[in-house]
């Protein structure tokens, strides 16, 4: 969830993010990622455990039209769809989930000279990252990656 701005209405501010994770988690979905493009459309992508389906899709677009116009919540379209194959991996229980999956990390500052990383995660513990990149293992501090997301295998 790239840093969205906060949303203004009246004095107070309410960050969508967690407007997002509250109310999600009480229907039974993950908030994976909020993006707000330049032509005004909100775009919400949720997860289950079991994955999301056009119909999950539609229920949650449903609440968070109905929830949006009674938080004054600014948006010209809203699209509400699956993480995809790719799916961003942002929060420490995301690294946990898929471990021994392959993921593309992009770091804040360079480790040996470098900034982006492709290999299997392998732990996460006490804020760093484990990733083995061909059997050799790097170890990435969480708050040192910038973007990650998981890389498919076909």
């Amino acid at each position: 969830m790239g840093s969205l701005s906060p949303f203004f209405y009246g004095q107070m501010t309410m960050n969508i993010e967690a407007l997002l994770d509250k109310t999600l988690s009480g229907l039974g979905y993950e908030c994976v990622d909020v993006e707000m493009r330049s032509n005004g459309t909100l775009c919400v992508f949720i997860d289950k455990p079991d994955g999301i389906t056009v119909d999950d899709c539609a229920c949650v677009s449903n609440h968070l039209s109905r929830l949006f116009m009674v938080e004054n919540v600014d948006y010209e379209h809203l699209e509400v769809s699956s993480p995809g194959l790719d799916r961003v991996l942002k929060k420490e229980k995301d690294f946990v989930r898929f471990t021994g999956h392959k993921a593309t990390i992009k770091t804040r500052l360079p480790i040996e000279g470098r900034k982006k990383f492709i290999g299997d995660i392998q732990d996460v513990k006490d804020g760093n990252l484990t990733l083995n990149i061909d059997g050799n293992c790097i170890s990435i501090k969480m708050d040192n990656i910038e973007k990650a997301r998981l890389k498919p295998q076909f």
